[in-house]
């Protein structure tokens, strides 16, 4: 399980936008007063830090003037401490966040940008305020860290705090079974030697390369399972909250073994063949397993397909 990339990032926001919005302008509300531009930068830390123990995905607070000049050190959330306290004097005027919110009197939310700080996908909400007598004292901007707001919002922030433990353990499962896969690669070339070697010896008695190609098969067959593994618990994301992400993985999953499974059911169908039809019922029993497993299958995917369609459309 990997973290989110940007297009997953921004599906995700997509999805939840108006959420998102709704929250960030309550947030910026709740928290703008004229009197924040008279506090000093560690009553001003004192107060963002109080915000982000609530709002642990808000990454920054700074304050702009009337003319979109930065007037304080960038203040960074609880846990963004390694953001540096940097930006005062710099002029913003040119920046989305101060445009939107210089044509408008409620709280702006820009799209989906990369930080320049963090190089993620972030927000910036701000807000126009106003002193006693109506006259504009600058503004408040809070950035926003895109993916752990997405992560607050659908409940999945504790399970990413144990992501790193869960692919340290998938990936000592990928291991174990790429090892079995190397060692059934190996006993199946000591068959193929020995296959050869009774060419030689005994040009009329030829031992026949099944156990060969049963171990291949066997080791094809791990070893796929051990790539899936690997590619869908460690390196890929996967939303837990989306059924196509569970029936991506057991499609993966079960036609691995179809294939397997078939492959089997030929070696034996063969095997009865030169045998004088022994067990050629036990392999057609094999390869109708294979089918039924191959039909099974299909309509798994087709009605999860339907069944994801109908809960899209019941949002």
């Amino acid at each position: 399980m990997s973290k989110m990339s940007h297009i997953n990032v921004i599906e995700k926001y997509e999805q939840h936008s108006d959420a998102i919005h709704s929250m960030l302008s309550s947030i910026l509300k709740c928290f703008s007063a004229d009197n924040i531009f008279e506090k000093n930068e560690t009553d001003l830390s004192l107060v963002f830090k109080s915000l982000t123990s609530y709002y642990p995905f808000i990454s920054l607070l700074y304050l702009l003037d009337s003319d979109g000049r930065q007037v304080s050190m960038n203040v960074p959330g609880v846990h963004f401490k390694n953001t540096p306290k940097v930006g005062e004097g710099v002029d913003r005027s040119h920046k989305p966040y101060y445009l939107a919110a210089v044509n408008s009197e409620d709280v702006t939310i820009t799209e989906p940008y990369l930080s320049n700080i963090k190089r993620e996908l972030c927000l910036s909400t701000s807000l126009k305020i106003y002193n006693e007598v109506g006259e504009i004292v600058g503004f408040i901007v809070l950035d926003v860290d895109l993916t752990a707001l997405l992560l607050f919002l659908t409940g999945d922030a504790q399970r990413a705090h144990f992501e790193p433990y869960f692919k340290v353990i998938y990936s000592l499962i990928v291991a174990g079974l790429a090892l079995v896969s190397l060692v059934l690669i190996y006993m199946s070339m000591a068959e193929c030697f020995k296959v050869v070697e009774s060419l030689f010896k005994t040009p009329n008695n030829v031992k026949l390369p099944f156990g060969v190609v049963i171990y291949l098969t066997l080791a094809l067959a791990i070893f796929d399972l051990a790539r899936t593994t690997l590619e869908e618990e460690v390196l890929l994301y996967k939303d837990i909250l989306r059924h196509s992400s569970t029936r991506r993985t057991i499609t993966r999953f079960i036609a691995a073994i179809i294939i397997a499974v078939s492959i089997e059911a030929l070696l034996m169908i063969f095997k009865s063949a030169l045998h004088g039809g022994d067990h050629i019922l036990d392999a057609v029993g094999v390869m109708i397993s294979a089918a039924i497993l191959l039909l099974a299958l299909g309509v798994y995917v087709y009605f999860g397909s339907k069944a994801e369609v109908m809960l899209m459309n019941n949002k």
